[in-house]
């Protein structure tokens, strides 16, 4: 299987955004609403410094994605990168597609010199995800994410 992995740009479709409405229906059985999600994408490309997607080609077929975006560290003075939207279609699970990605994004933080890592949130009852997820080197932190949703419109 040859994987081909490629950033998302325009005229992209809006692949990603249906990835993500069947991510999150898949692992944390939660409805996105398409007309919030797809412009979500669009303003992503558009705007560089919300984050990038990369896009895994098989057969000219794209086959997952996956998402970076940055937090900035005083402690560090350096930059995390937080893997998110991350998603292999269903018959390319199991077949390199998410390691090449994760592979991938792994080389683009280590050639930034304001990197310092990669950091990966998974739902805490998505055990397939957390075993695939912990990749060489990534290891569970002690932290625990606590957040205040100012989302009107559903869970995000």
């Amino acid at each position: 299987m040859n994987i081909e992995i490629r950033d998302a740009k325009p005229p992209d479709p809006l692949g990603p955004a249906d990835f993500n409405a069947r991510m999150a229906e898949q692992t944390e059985d939660k409805a996105l609403q398409q007309d919030i999600i797809g412009p979500g994408f669009t303003a992503l490309l558009a705007d560089p410094g919300k984050g990038r997607y990369w896009l895994a080609i098989v057969d000219g077929e794209t086959a997952g994605q996956i998402m970076i975006t940055c937090e900035w560290g005083d402690w560090r003075n350096e930059t995390h990168r937080w893997i998110q939207s991350d998603y292999v279609t269903s018959p390319c699970r199991a077949k390199g597609v998410f390691s090449a990605m994760d592979k991938h994004v792994e080389s683009q933080a280590k050639a930034d010199d304001g990197a310092c890592g990669l950091r990966l949130d998974v739902d805490k009852g998505n055990h397939r995800a957390q075993k695939t997820c912990q990749t060489p080197g990534m290891k569970k932190t002690g932290y625990l994410v606590i957040e205040l949703n100012f989302a009107t419109q559903g869970e995000t």
